[in-house]
Parts: C-alpha cells; structure tokens; sequence
C-alpha cells in the first residue's frame, strides 16, 4: 500500500557540508513546507497501480518518488544510474528519506513510478511552487520574458533505412518473446540479418540505382515482418486465457505489437513515397522514431533541423520558470504571444505590469491583444514596423525591457546544460 510520505524512517544520515547537499537541503525543505504536492503524486501512483493501490507491498511513498525524480533531472540521470547513485551517495538518500538501513529500490521499480507521474500532476506542482515564490517575495510576476527553444529528443538520426530496420528488429523481437510462451504455435521467418544487410547497402552506395534494390527489398522484407506480426497477434488473442503469470505476459506483448505495427506501416509507407515515388512527405505526416513517435520534426530558421519538441518559456525577474508549454509541431512564434500572457492572468489572477518577448513574436494584432488583458508596456526586441512609442511608455523604458529580455536566452541555456 502508497503512503504520502514516510513518517519515520530509519536513521537518516547527516548533510554534509558540501554546495549540493546545501541546495538539496533547501529544496527539502521547500518540499516539506508544501505537503499538497505529495498528495498530487500520490494521486498519480493509485491511478497507476488501479486494483492493487491498496493491497501488496509498500512500495515507494509518495514523497519518495518525487524527490526521486528531481535528483534524475536535475543530474540528467538514467534509471540505471539513479538507482546506483541512491545506494551509493549518503546525500541522495539523505534527501530521499531513505535510512541507513533501508533498501533503495531498483531501476525497473523507480521507473515504474516515476513514470506513473502524468504532465498534469508536474504542472500543477510548478504552479504551486510558483505561487508560493510569489508570497515569499521571490517573484511576484509583474515583469515577465517569454522566448522559445526547441529540445531534442533522445533518437538516432531518423532515415528511412533505419526507420526500417529499427520496424524489423522490434517486431521479431517481441514475435521471438511469444514463440518461448507459445512454442511452435508462433510461426515466422526471422529476416533480421537480410534486413540490416540492406540497411547497410544503402548507407554504404554510392549508386542511384544499387540504393534503389536495396529499399525494395527492405521494404519487401518490412512488409513480410508485418504480415507474421499479424498472424502472431491473431495467435495471442486465442491464447490469452493462460495461467495469470504467462496470460499477463502475452497481454503485455499483444500491446506492443499493437503499438508498435501501425508505426511501422507508417514507415513503410513513407518510404515507399519518398524513395520509391519521389513524392515530398509533409513533416506533419512523418515518423522520425518509432521508439519516440511523439518527435516533431522543427525547421528553425530554415537552416537548421531539430528532431524533438518546440517549447515555450515564461521566466520572471529573478529568472525562475514561471511557465512551460510543450507545443504540437512547429508552430509561429507570433501565434503564441497572447496565450502565453494569457496563461499569466490564469495563473496570478492579474496581468503582468511588463512583457518582453523576441521579435519573432511582434504584430499589431499580438501588441493590441495583449494590451487588452491590461499589460501596461509589451516590448519586441524588434519592432516589426510598431514605433517604440506604443510598445512602451518611454524610450528609456524601451530600452530597459528589451536587455531585460535578453536574460531568457541565459535561462533557456542553463536549461539546456
């Protein structure tokens, strides 16, 4: 059974005089000042567990997932490496209320928690630290930059062949699971081998025409993939009614057939478009991952290609992130301004006295919109055809907002790093 926090764990170790173990002092006790938000997680982790919330082994406590959590991100961490480091570093335990004597959980436990945690709940807990910064005096919102990045997401290079290749290898591998269940009732012809042997060919040719005997036959051997996978999962609906250890089993990988064999029609069928036909495929309408099918594909400045997400950011005087949207696609700056200070009232009940924002944002549309919600001066750092005299009160004012927002890049890169 979850429990919002642990109430008395075995001895904790002391802090150490150390930066980090100070910061993560603070944060402690941030964390500790604002108990609604272990109520948020704990939300998320019965949601996930369903029937079983209640029943079994303890499991992590509320508190424990969060403060989890912010030691991955803040270190950037893989599950591997953050169960390693809270059995290995006194300070990390410390911090995650584990005692001297306690187990620490492994990676396949803290991502399964962790990974519980919806965006929702992540959103709703910045907006309460938000609010409680204001109250402390930290930043009240009254003087707010926005500007835009784009984050990567963690995949190869996404060409057709590997596309392809990475369609063939999953979706055997998991036909492969299903014969050690089932025996000789999953039937399928493993083309793995030929498979990467094509997708090295046309990696390695120079040749139009060699490049284009290579695609068919992968797509060829994609296409024949699909159809046993097919076939397969036909062979686990029939099957499924197992004892509860193997019947569970076969309900985990007819799922992910089932999610992973659209995608890869998908691939084949950009491929076919592309290579095969030549036709120019709408980035709206491409798979770049089948692992992260989520990745938009961002053209900024019409120089570079980011294969990730475009996000918004909204930070305050003393640098805090106020505000974060992940957006869908790629969509222009200028269609964001208003809802971003939009989104400002929401969250502090008024409009903020000052804006400044990239010039990628300006309009006369976007500055009159965004005046109406009662923002007193709203600065592009270029102008876009808008005299300074409406943008702001002064020109000394002007000037103020405009190196004012310059400070969002150092944010968005210490973000980043």
């Amino acid at each position: 059974m979850r429990k919002l926090s642990t109430l008395q764990p075995a001895l904790l170790e002391p802090w150490l005089d150390l930066e980090h173990a100070k910061e993560l002092q603070a944060i402690s006790r941030i964390l500790d000042q604002h108990p609604e938000i272990q109520s948020l997680i704990l939300q998320d982790l019965h949601l996930a567990s369903g029937a079983a919330a209640d029943t079994g082994a303890e499991g992590l406590s509320a508190e424990q997932v969060l403060r989890a959590l912010l030691i991955k991100q803040i270190n950037e961490f893989s599950y591997r490496e953050l169960a390693f480091h809270l059995a290995d570093s006194s300070t990390y335990r410390t911090f995650c209320r584990f005692g001297i004597t306690d187990p620490t959980p492994s990676r396949s436990t803290l991502g399964a928690s962790i990974k519980a945690l919806r965006p929702e709940t992540l959103e709703a807990i910045n907006r309460i630290l938000v609010l409680a910064a204001e109250q402390e005096g930290i930043d009240e919102g009254a003087k707010v930059r926005i500007d835009c990045t784009v984050t990567e997401s963690n995949i190869h290079h996404p060409t057709d062949s590997a596309l392809l290749w990475d369609g063939v290898q999953v979706l055997v591998r998991l036909m492969g699971q299903a014969r050690q269940i089932l025996g000789g009732s999953v039937r399928f012809h493993d083309r793995t081998r030929r498979a990467k042997r094509r997708r090295r060919q046309i990696n390695d040719t120079c040749s139009r025409e060699v490049r284009q005997r290579a695609y068919l036959d992968l797509i060829k051997v994609a296409q024949e993939t699909c159809r046993y996978a097919h076939a397969v999962l036909v062979v686990l609906s029939e099957h499924h009614q197992l004892d509860a250890v193997r019947g569970g089993m076969l309900d985990r990988l007819a799922g992910q057939l089932d999610e992973y064999l659209p995608l890869v029609e998908r691939v084949i069928e950009q491929t076919r478009r592309r290579v095969i036909e030549g036709e120019r495929v709408p980035a709206a309408q491409k798979v770049v991952s089948i692992f992260e099918p989520h990745t938009d594909i961002i053209s900024k400045g019409g120089r570079l290609t980011f294969y990730g997400h475009k996000i918004c950011l909204t930070a305050g005087r003393s640098s805090m992130v106020l505000d974060c949207v992940v957006l869908a696609g790629n969509p222009p700056d200028s269609s964001l301004a208003t809802d971003m200070v939009q989104r400002q009232v929401e969250l502090f009940g008024r409009a903020p006295r000052q804006v400044a924002m990239d010039g990628a944002f300006a309009s006369k549309d976007n500055l009159a919109s965004i005046k109406q919600l009662g923002v007193q001066d709203v600065v592009f750092a270029k102008g876009r055809g808008l005299a300074v005299s409406e943008m702001a009160t002064s020109s000394w004012v002007f000037r103020r907002l405009r190196n004012f927002r310059a400070g969002i890049e150092g944010v968005i890169s210490l973000l980043k790093r």
